[in-house]
């Protein structure tokens, strides 16, 4: 069998089976349910599990086991077809009604191939394609739909092959992920300990605005950015809100989102920028301007307990003003001390940038041998 496409009806071993919701018991029993959110981009998502009724008959009949298909069937149109393989992650584990069950047959198709087959733009498009519903976010597919995803069929072992493929690329990203981890855990380490007071002259604990200006920006509104252009609009938020061809801040600059559910995230802009209405940008630094940003961002948390207002929460200039930081007095120790953290934080920011590479190359690359672009030879 090779080279060709066929609907995934032909490669099933069992007929395709809706879960079962029970009424679920308060207290755990040994007998689980997968809740709704457990199908994720990276495997199967166990936090969410219930208890299931114990000596339930019903319940029983839904028992996942090893080598099983689960396939969202009602979801958000983004979540929608979300397929994943489930290999014993759990024991006694049943699934829920907004989910479909299947098998295949061994000897037609390698379950791994599938798994990201099903994974695949092609198969994606065509299930959020074949989706329907009333609601406005809700939507669903059938039975049917499922049986009729068109899957590339090649060899067995090329079929294999481009698992291996696949779950080498997995294995080198969660690797790189589980080093970001570790690096990020010793940059918290390593910033508590030379962020903090010294028990001696040689440092200074003093209120924000006396080492700075805290200089509030200009509202911009959306319809005076420009797509194209090149300086970023800081706006509050996390990222920049668009972008213009005008800039009032210099780069280097340190930034405070003053309005908004994130206010108070700090931020160091390096190139220049335009600082909205509801930002705060701190100039004329008297320290080590580095220096004071790892501070900020280290006592990120805090500044943000400074937020007052329920509805738009905000920080006012005055309590920010007020805010406590500390710093060494010999300014070389000040530099020492950033320089440290800019070199931890640069690796860092260098192993997520190569993250994101290993994954467009990995979309790329399996999005040709999945659908039959990239022929290997078998």
């Amino acid at each position: 069998m090779s080279n060709r496409e066929v609907k995934l009806k032909t490669l099933l071993s069992t007929s395709i089976q809706n879960g079962y919701s029970p009424i679920c018991p308060d207290e755990p029993n040994g007998v689980w349910i997968l809740g709704l959110g457990a199908l994720t981009d990276n495997g199967i998502n166990t936090d969410g599990k219930k208890p299931a009724p114990l000596n339930d008959k019903t319940v029983e009949r839904f028992l996942l086991k090893h080598g099983d298909f689960l396939i969202s069937r009602s979801n958000t149109l983004d979540k929608v077809g979300r397929s994943i393989l489930y290999r014993g992650e759990i024991e006694n584990c049943s699934y829920p009604d907004l989910m479909m069950k299947f098998r295949v047959d061994e000897t037609k198709i390698y379950s791994e191939y599938l798994e990201f087959y099903l994974r695949s733009p092609k198969a994606i498009k065509y299930l959020q394609a074949s989706a329907s519903g009333t609601s406005s976010t809700m939507v669903k597919i059938t039975k049917t739909t499922v049986e009729k995803i068109p899957v590339w069929l090649p060899s067995y072992e090329i079929q294999v092959f481009i698992s291996n493929v696949g779950k080498n690329m997995n294995q080198t990203i969660a690797t790189t992920e589980r080093l970001i981890e570790a690096k990020e855990r010793y940059f918290k380490e390593i910033s508590k300990k030379l962020l903090s007071l010294q028990k001696s002259d040689n440092w200074n604990e003093v209120k924000l605005g006396t080492v700075c200006d805290i200089s509030k920006g200009v509202q911009l509104s959306r319809s005076d950015m420009i797509e194209n252009a090149i300086y970023p609009v800081l706006n509050g938020g996390i990222q920049a809100s668009g972008y213009t061809d005008e800039w009032n801040t210099d780069a280097n600059t340190i930034t405070i989102s003053e309005g908004g559910n994130s206010c108070g995230f700090v931020s160091y802009l390096t190139q220049n920028f335009w600082c909205g209405g509801h930002c705060y940008a701190l100039k004329q630094v008297q320290i080590n301007q580095e220096y004071l940003y790892h501070y900020l961002k280290a006592n990120e948390k805090a500044i943000m307990s400074l937020r007052v207002g329920s509805g738009l929460p905000n920080i006012q200039k005055k309590a920010l003003g007020n805010f406590h930081i500390r710093y060494p007095k010999d300014e070389v120790q000040q530099s020492k001390i950033a320089e440290i953290l800019n070199t931890a934080k640069r690796e860092i920011d260098l192993l997520k940038k190569l993250v994101a590479s290993y994954r467009v190359q990995k979309r790329g690359l399996m999005q040709k041998l999945l659908n039959g672009e990239w022929r290997v030879a078998g």
